[in-house]
């Protein structure tokens, strides 16, 4: 592991801080994607008893509370109320730009680790490198980009975890606007 710190150089530091970035972003999206900050279960029992204002009172500060109480307060159409829940939806990706960011610049990092250290091997007198100078050049090339596709890859899988979670909570989200927009319907026939 030291060989590794002492390996990457100076580039060690933004590898270090696309890590913790990466790292604080996925830990912090799967701690609010959580089923009881989204859509709880004993929401859905009073969704599908058709209690939407026990509902809304029971649970407001989740996303399906939100648009259970949007629909109750404004008597929005349908459209309207779907346009809301996409809104509710889309807050669930909050940083996860950040996280494609790091994705894509942790192996560019490497990258340039990699050719710095390729150009590093190049004395300025000119002729050969020394020994020395060949080990550093080509331990700051391979450990510079290992690191930054060791950030990208577990990134990645987490990226796609975190996008599809929130594919299923969207689409648990479209039917409780669904039951909604029923309920509403009901009632204007009633």
């Amino acid at each position: 592991m030291e060989t590794i710190i002492q390996g990457a150089g100076w580039f060690l530091w933004p590898l270090g801080f696309c890590s913790l970035l990466a790292a604080f972003i996925i830990v912090e999206r799967l701690i609010a994607l959580r089923g009881s900050r989204i859509l709880p279960d004993k929401l859905v029992v009073l969704i599908l008893e058709n209690d939407f204002s026990g509902a809304a009172k029971a649970f407001p500060d989740t996303v399906a509370g939100r648009v259970i109480n949007f629909a109750l307060t404004e008597n929005p159409d349908k459209e309207a109320l779907l346009a809301y829940a996409r809104v509710e939806c889309t807050k669930m990706e909050r940083g996860l730009f950040l996280l494609d960011t790091v994705i894509a610049v942790a192996p560019l990092i490497g990258l340039f680790g990699t050719v710095y250290g390729l150009f590093s091997l190049f004395p300025e007198t000119g002729g050969l490198p020394d020994q020395e100078t060949l080990t550093r050049g080509v331990g700051l090339a391979l450990t510079t980009t290992m690191l930054g596709l060791f950030i990208a890859m577990p990134s990645l899988f987490a990226n796609n975890l975190i996008l599809r979670r929130i594919d299923v909570l969207a689409a648990k989200i479209s039917l409780v606007v669904e039951s909604l927009a029923g309920a509403e319907t009901k009632g204007k026939q009633a």
